[in-house]
């Protein structure tokens, strides 16, 4: 059956923008659980950390619910109640962006737990029945998808860290998101020259939740999350490395010899029913902390 009607999605979705306006306003960590969790909730909570000193006045802003597009899944008996949507906050613009919202039983309400933001406006085909319902798929079963949920992550990873070289360009065929990943990699490797390194890495993931739709040509299009680390290092002693605007939340303005970052993101594929590359079609990350050891003369000091 399916998780829940049209006109029951689309309440949700309305109830989720009202409700995050009102926390956003006074960045009311305990109202926006009440519409959040997961990967986005924790993307959130590190943005209102960021932002504290951020006095501006806030804008509220809402979903174009009229303007949706509802991937709702028929479930079988037994099965975590979830759907996915296209969305545009911008009212008469095509969706940008798909998202995820699943039921939690425990407080008998809808919550959002993961956003990406796509690199196209073309959505995915998913494919749809007579009713207008999608069909949910197993995302961590690599017998029958061409790669899962965990080949998917591991090939983002990849494209952070190696910059594809081990699994990412050979489970991606190059998109804007994978080449953009790969990318930050590149650009990292030379961001400080001489005097520094800037290193990505993999880190402890809680978010290990997927979702997957059955698509128009027998693929899937799966939607997972990730948690990876970026270090940058002085390369000798006498170099410091001074926190940034953004940084100052967690680091102060105390000058570091290396600073770890750490970055939870959300990421949308499409998988293809034979064994073929995928496309990532977009991610979206945060930096949800940031830690390092200060420099000696300032821990003297201190």
């Amino acid at each position: 059956m399916p998780a829940l009607s049209a006109a029951q999605a689309r309440d949700v979705i309305n109830r989720y923008s009202k409700i995050n306006n009102e926390a956003n306003a006074d960045r009311n960590r305990r109202l926006l659980d009440t519409v959040e969790d997961g990967p986005l909730y924790a993307m959130s909570v590190s943005d209102y950390t960021e932002t504290a000193a951020d006095r501006e006045p806030y804008k509220s802003w809402s979903y174009d619910v009229a303007n949706a597009k509802l991937y709702i899944p028929r479930l079988a008996a037994g099965q975590e109640r979830w759907f996915a949507a296209a969305l545009s906050s911008e009212k008469g613009k095509a969706p940008s962006r798909l998202a995820v919202f699943t039921e939690r039983p425990q407080h008998e309400r809808w919550e959002m737990v993961s956003v990406v933001d796509l690199d196209s406006q073309k959505l995915p085909e998913v494919a749809l029945d007579g009713e207008g319902y999608a069909t949910a798929i197993a995302a961590h079963d690599n017998r029958r998808l061409a790669a899962d949920a965990d080949v998917l992550r591991t090939a983002v990873l990849d494209n952070f860290v190696t910059g594809g070289t081990d699994t990412g360009t050979k489970v991606f065929a190059p998109t804007k998101a994978s080449k953009r990943q790969i990318k930050v990699h590149g650009d990292a490797a030379t961001r400080f020259g001489d005097k520094g390194t800037s290193v990505f890495d993999g880190a402890d993931n809680r978010f290990t939740d997927a979702y997957a739709l059955k698509t128009a040509d027998g693929g899937a299009l799966i939607l997972f999350s990730h948690t990876h680390t970026q270090t940058d290092a002085v390369a000798h002693s006498g170099l410091q490395i001074n926190p940034g605007k953004g940084d100052r939340a967690w680091l102060h303005d105390v000058p570091r010899t290396s600073i770890t970052y750490t970055f939870v993101c959300n990421d949308a594929a499409t998988v293809p029913a034979k064994a073929e590359p995928s496309r990532l079609i977009g991610y979206t990350c945060a930096r949800t902390n940031a830690s390092g050891p200060p420099i000696p003369s300032w821990s003297a000091s201190a």
